[in-house]
């Protein structure tokens, strides 16, 4: 029978002990090193500019390279509509991950992309890009949600860093239905809760199991705790892709410049037109600077101010904007109270906010046409004659 002494048994057991971690550990390594180099081809930059010339990035993901569709969400795009995606660079397997060599070589590395959807709802945009790279290859999709507990990676491109193509370890909390209000909007979809931080930059990378597959895209961070991070769940992801795209709405400023309507921005933010009426006779127009939307219905919010007054209106007032509210083509009046108590009244128009700038320059001149009418009927006549020259007229016959 063969035997050991105790000491030997001890160091041989540590021995094996070691060397089975070691194996282990160069497998998990080995496994995460080929996630990222299988997930990093198809993760992008995204620089986007808004109405305002303001410059704001993000991460992105090849989901579709036949139809050359890049996933990410509706607030990294914004109201942009021309986006610039970048493809990692890679020399020799090796990821170039420096900023500025990419800010360097824009016309080499970069290439234009076309934000052709959005749905707020779930914070999603698909941008449609005219090339894939040879080589580069669509993220790969897992068959179902994460579970609570399971192990994913988050690549992105963190504002705050010199670099890009960041790769973030985390675990799954839970997965869930989650209707919440950010910077971005309102939201409402199904969440995948995860303990990882998100930083400004990653919003839109992807999320992937340990096979290196799409289980969510980056959202954002919880306001309450920046270690926990929000993801929308790849169910939602799917149903968007899948569903028929709704087209993008353009920015309020750049619709009022195709349309060839002069406007500036008024002091609220939002658009002011002077808008011509027959003879001398104008009317000024807001146009709202931001869209409104419920799921995937955007409309644009177009008014005119007709009357301000310290008293409520009367009866009579109200129900004759109420029937005029009944036959008007497009929009209706509204009673609004401002910062000092005084009631206004206002004719409001929604416009549907993917119509081209032909509605919008109609919806305009109708908005000013309509609020002008009746200011003119609310302005005592000319030819009225007031209290006191009424009773002096009684008199003297």
């Amino acid at each position: 029978m063969f035997s050991l002494s105790p000491m030997t048994f001890y160091r041989a057991l540590i021995g094996f002990c070691a060397s089975t971690f070691l194996q282990v550990f160069s497998t998990i390594a080995l496994g995460d090193s080929e996630m990222y180099s299988k997930t990093v081809g198809s993760t992008v930059w995204v620089i986007t500019n808004d109405a305002d010339n303001e410059t704001s990035t993000g991460t992105g993901v090849l989901v579709d390279a036949e139809k050359r569709i890049v996933l990410t969400n509706a607030h990294v795009v914004g109201d942009s509509r021309s986006v610039v995606i970048f493809f990692p660079d890679t020399k020799k397997g090796d990821v170039e991950v420096k900023r500025q060599h990419y800010l360097d070589n824009v016309a080499k590395l970069g290439q234009p992309g076309r934000v052709v959807a959005v749905d707020r709802r779930r914070d999603l945009a698909i941008i449609q890009i005219p090339k894939v790279p040879e080589g580069v290859k669509a993220i790969e999709m897992a068959e179902s949600s994460p579970k609570p507990g399971a192990n994913v990676d988050v690549v992105g491109n963190p504002g705050g860093s010199d670099v890009l193509w960041v790769c973030t370890s985390g675990t799954v909390r839970s997965v869930y239905d989650k209707k919440f209000k950010s910077n971005h909007g309102d939201h409402e979809f199904h969440v995948v809760e995860i303990q990882s931080p998100i930083k400004p930059g990653d919003s839109g990378g992807p999320v992937v199991n340990a096979e290196g597959k799409l289980v969510a895209l980056a959202q954002s961070f919880s306001p309450q705790n920046p270690l926990v991070s929000y993801c929308v769940d790849l169910s939602e992801i799917k149903a968007l892709i899948d569903s028929a795209w709704k087209p993008a709405p353009l920015p309020s400023k750049k619709l009022l410049e195709d349309a060839g309507i002069e406007h500036k921005l008024n002091e609220t933010g939002h658009y002011e037109v002077d808008q011509k009426l027959t003879g001398d006779k104008t009317q000024k127009v807001f146009i709202a600077k931001e869209t409104e939307y419920f799921q995937r219905a955007d409309v644009r919010k177009i008014w005119s101010l007709v009357s301000v007054t310290k008293d409520a209106p009367d009866s009579d007032l109200m129900m004759r904007l109420l029937r005029q509210s009944a036959v008007t083509k497009i929009g209706a009046w509204a009673i609004e109270k401002n910062s000092t108590g005084e009631f206004m009244v206002i004719y409001v128009a929604k416009l549907d906010a993917t119509a081209p700038d032909e509605a919008i320059k109609g919806t305009v001149e109708y908005v000013a046409r309509i609020a002008n009418a009746m200011k003119t009927e609310l302005s005592p006549k000319k030819t009225d004659k007031s209290a006191s020259e009424v009773l002096a007229s009684w008199l003297t016959n």
